[in-house]
């Protein structure tokens, strides 16, 4: 009988180990899905600003004025970030337009570098402060014989 006595005490003994186990393991799992959620947000909002500067760059390139270049990547940088769901708090397209005046029959180049200050609210949760900048280049070869304006 003392065998059976020892016994059903480590069975009691033992009783609500588990629970206090996944009391003290459960925060740090959500904590840690939570990161990778967050994580997850952030490289998708900057392949979102990568594909904005692509499209920018894109636009860009197509026209033959370094004036008309400018207001084209501006419009299209604006416009894909609107359709893919980003708010910039501040943004800034910077267009490098030096591949239209290349003469005739030569290939060159327009890159487009799309700068876009996102609140973390917007990305994450509502409460959390703070903002991130994104910022992305895309290169666009222009056409050799496309004519050009000067």
């Amino acid at each position: 009988m003392p065998d059976t006595a020892r016994r059903a005490r480590r069975l009691h003994d033992d009783e609500g180990s588990t629970a206090v186990e996944a009391a003290v393991i459960l925060p740090v799992l959500v904590m840690f899905l939570c990161l990778a959620l967050a994580g997850g947000r952030i490289v998708t909002a900057g392949a979102k600003a990568d594909a904005a500067a692509e499209d920018a760059a894109r636009e860009a390139s197509i026209h033959r004025t370094a004036a008309a270049a400018q207001d084209a990547a501006h419009a299209a940088a604006a416009e894909s970030l609107s359709d893919q769901g980003i708010q910039c708090a501040s943004s800034t397209v910077v267009v490098d337009t030096d591949g239209l005046a290349v003469p005739v029959g030569q290939v060159s180049t327009v890159t487009v570098t799309v700068h876009c200050t996102v609140s973390l609210a917007d990305l994450l949760l509502p409460s959390i402060p703070g903002a991130r900048t994104l910022e992305s280049s895309a290169t666009s070869v222009v056409d050799q014989y496309r004519q050009r304006e000067s």
